[in-house]
């Protein structure tokens, strides 16, 4: 199972009984899934059925679901909706007095003019056509899944690019010789000399308690190894598929925690190129999983 991305678009198209019907799902990411059903006057008891559906199939996303009926046969009804029209005839004599408005204006008013298909069957028929629609919704979530699948595909030799990225800055960090203790004595040996010159020198022992405390304050050994284990957990999440989009945020997280860190201990500037190379590699593996289911 490989995994997939909140990013998809679907169309499906459909007729019966001199009926056509048109179903288009645009989908992108999102923290939970969010469903917007935009259904003609009539078929608004689909919406409730047509949820359960999504939710079975998909766990996060922003889904916007559009259908659209026609039956070319039979002209569509035109109706005037007098509520609305008297309330904008009301305004308009409160503002313009007895200055008679103009018809065109007022018709183009949203809500004055309703548009809606005729009814030209019995409800037999029109059971039978919305259950042939909401078959036709389900296929279109399964087109849609396909299209999410295929882009999460795109999605995973992305991400897994810059998992490699980030591995080999890891290595890359944990293999400096500064990092080495004989490296930092040598280092703070030449250090020393350069402070006080022939005027005076440093035991052994009080220059090995001087390595240790730099050591110490400047060991990263632990902020690579959990690099190293959120990378390795962040592949088998890859690995595993299916929703993992909120695990790889949260590794995410943690992988910049760990960043953080090592630049801040860094002994060296080699080491903090590494370090900001790293931030780097993990932002741009960050923006690219906020589109993983």
């Amino acid at each position: 199972m490989s995994i997939s991305s909140m990013t998809g678009f679907a169309r499906l198209d459909g007729a019966a009984d001199g009926y056509s019907w048109a179903w288009e799902v645009k989908s992108v990411n999102a923290r939970g899934l969010d469903l917007r059903f935009r259904l003609p006057p009539g078929l608004d008891g689909l919406e409730a059925v047509a949820r359960t559906a999504a939710g079975t199939k998909f766990s996060r996303g922003s889904l916007s679901v559009n259908l659209t009926l026609h039956r070319p046969d039979l002209p569509p009804r035109i109706d005037i909706n007098r509520d609305v029209l008297d309330s904008v005839l009301k305004l308009v004599r409160e503002y313009r007095g007895d200055a008679a408005p103009d018809i065109e204006t007022l018709l183009s008013v949203r809500g004055v003019i309703e548009v809606s298909e005729q009814e030209g069957d019995d409800e037999n028929a029109a059971e039978r056509r919305q259950s042939a629609i909401y078959g036709d919704f389900e296929k279109l979530l399964d087109a849609l899944g396909a299209a999410r699948d295929e882009e999460g595909a795109r999605l995973e030799a992305i991400v897994t690019d810059h998992l490699d990225r980030i591995d080999a800055l890891t290595a890359d960090a944990a293999g400096l010789a500064s990092m080495q203790p004989e490296k930092r004595s040598e280092r703070l040996r030449e250090q020393i000399a350069e402070l006080l010159g022939d005027k005076a020198t440093v035991s052994e022992e009080r220059l090995a308690q001087e390595v240790a405390l730099i050591v110490a304050r400047g060991d990263v050994r632990e902020e690579l190894d959990r690099l190293k284990a959120h990378v390795a957990s962040a592949r088998q999440l890859i690995e595993d598929g299916g929703a993992v989009g909120r695990r790889l945020d949260f590794l995410c997280q943690e992988l910049n925690r760990e960043a953080n860190t090592l630049c801040s201990k860094s002994p060296d500037l080699e080491l903090t190129r590494i370090g900001l190379d790293l931030k780097a590699s993990i932002e741009r593996f960050r923006e690219q999983i906020q589109n993983v289911e």
